[in-house]
């Protein structure tokens, strides 16, 4: 295994990184002045404010490659001088899976396998780590889990999965052509690390929240349903608002991937389940309650049908990942929430643009 160096003056390259979780993992690495690339296509909406704020902050410490990782050679070039390689770049909307999925076959299953061959390509006394992130969606709707409907959520009728969620050992049930493509990133992956060697760790997520999310992708509902509150404007709910997801803010979940790839020797070929665990879970009508406490005032709700792979309850069962790396989330739910309350509220008052209108989905 290749242990990252404390030394070695290769940049970090975080693909995607001008997104969400890319800019805040990149900001974490740029502090300790640790030169980063990032390498995206810059098709989201939000993120040239996420470069521009990182070239203001940490100026030549930062490197923004404009690529795409479809396309194979541009993806060897900035793989080929990397410390570390953090793969974020995907396609991220179950919607946009369902209207086209072969675009969305094309960036996260073909792009996570360009990455994947441009490190196999290497001497392998160079190769860098790489963690790969995946998405709950890989277990599908879990329809086999027997829930409890209470009035606000629902909750597992086994104790043991209530106290502790989701494990790895669940099978894959990949569904939606987004749940296909990110799945099939997820096995390439873990095959790339006990086929080829490779130091390759993966992810899967479950809901993540925090600053720099604009709440224009379809998994940044939190942000999302705060934005619309400040804006008075109703939330669309899909399904009944009773979902439980575990939310985990992101600067813990920057620490996990650091944890990741300093303890390759121990995550490699593996894949964790990641999230806020059992002690940050949340409805999406408890949730709507938490913005009302923040601004005084319930915001308005529309409902409107299930969506496709809906899970009714997913919460991360992450005591593998802490066991082998000890890492543990620090940040509360409520408090998180408070935190992106503020940081969303200080962009408005910059006359931050509207966000385009997405679905509400966990």
């Amino acid at each position: 295994m290749n242990t990252p160096r404390i030394d070695d003056p290769r940049p970090v390259l975080i693909t995607g990184g001008a997104g969400f979780i890319g800019s805040n993992l990149a900001q974490r690495l740029l502090e300790t002045h640790q030169p980063v690339v990032v390498f995206d296509n810059l098709s989201r909406a939000g993120v040239e404010r996420n470069v521009t704020w990182l070239f203001e902050r940490y100026g030549g410490l930062v490197d923004v490659v404009v690529g795409d990782v479809r396309d194979a050679a541009a993806v060897r070039k900035v793989v080929a001088n990397a410390s570390r390689v953090f793969h974020f770049a995907a396609q991220v909307a179950v919607t946009s899976s369902l209207v086209d999925p072969l675009f969305d076959f094309d960036v996260n299953a073909r792009g996570t396998l360009h990455v994947l061959e441009a490190i196999r390509a290497m001497d392998e006394r160079d190769r860098p780590p790489v963690l790969v992130t995946s998405t709950n969606k890989v277990y599908g709707a879990l329809p086999d889990v027997a829930l409890v409907e209470r009035p606000l959520r629902y909750e597992p009728a086994d104790e043991e999965v209530r106290a502790r969620g989701v494990s790895e050992a669940r099978p894959l049930d990949l569904h939606s052509p987004y749940g296909c493509s990110k799945g099939a990133a997820d096995q390439y992956a873990l095959d790339y690390a006990r086929s080829f060697g490779l130091d390759a760790t993966v992810l899967r997520m479950s809901c993540i929240y925090g600053p720099r999310q604009f709440g224009t992708e379809d998994q940044g509902w939190l942000a999302h349903f705060l934005l619309r509150a400040m804006r008075d404007e109703p939330i669309v709910v899909y399904g009944d608002g009773k979902q439980v997801r575990d939310a985990l803010y992101v600067g813990d979940l920057v620490d996990a991937m650091l944890c990741a790839t300093w303890y390759a020797e121990r995550t490699s070929g593996r894949a964790f389940n990641m999230g806020g665990g059992p002690a940050n879970t949340v409805s999406l009508l408890e949730l709507v309650d938490v913005i009302g406490e923040l601004r005084g005032k319930r915001p308005e709700l529309r409902f409107e049908g299930w969506r496709v792979g809906d899970q009714r309850y997913y919460v991360s069962d992450t005591r593998l990942f802490e066991a082998l790396t000890r890492w543990q989330p620090r940040m509360r739910l409520r408090d998180g929430v408070r935190r992106l309350h503020a940081w969303l509220g200080e962009i408005a008052g910059r006359s931050a643009p509207r966000a385009p209108s997405m679905e509400s989905r966990p």
